[in-house]
């Protein structure tokens, strides 16, 4: 299962209506630790197939969501749940890190 690119147009639809809890990296290309946690958020979209969704979402093209969500520093994981921001971390961390509140959420 492979990351899913959202977009302003498309962030309702995707992340906000899902059945299971979404994680939504905010990233932009030019970020370096952005650059180190791609890796992680593809084994997390790996292992959490069909449990959750992974996706991303390119702050300098979809400036309205981030906005929205007041994303001030990248790269920002965001814990969606019923269309709520349930958790989020901010920074590049060791998956362990994003693993454990995916777990609590699920």
């Amino acid at each position: 299962m492979a990351v899913t690119e959202v977009t302003d147009a498309t962030f309702e639809e995707i992340v906000l209506k899902s059945e299971i809890p979404v994680m939504v990296d905010l990233w932009a290309v030019w970020c370096g630790p952005c650059r180190m946690i791609h890796p992680i958020i593809e084994e997390i979209s790996e292992e959490y197939a069909g449990k959750a969704l992974m996706t991303k979402l390119d702050v300098d093209n979809n400036r309205e969501t981030a906005m929205k969500y007041g994303i001030r520093n990248i790269p920002t994981v965001l814990f969606i749940k019923n269309g709520k921001v349930v958790d989020k971390q901010v920074g590049a961390v060791p998956k362990r890190k994003f693993t454990e509140k995916l777990d609590a959420i699920l």
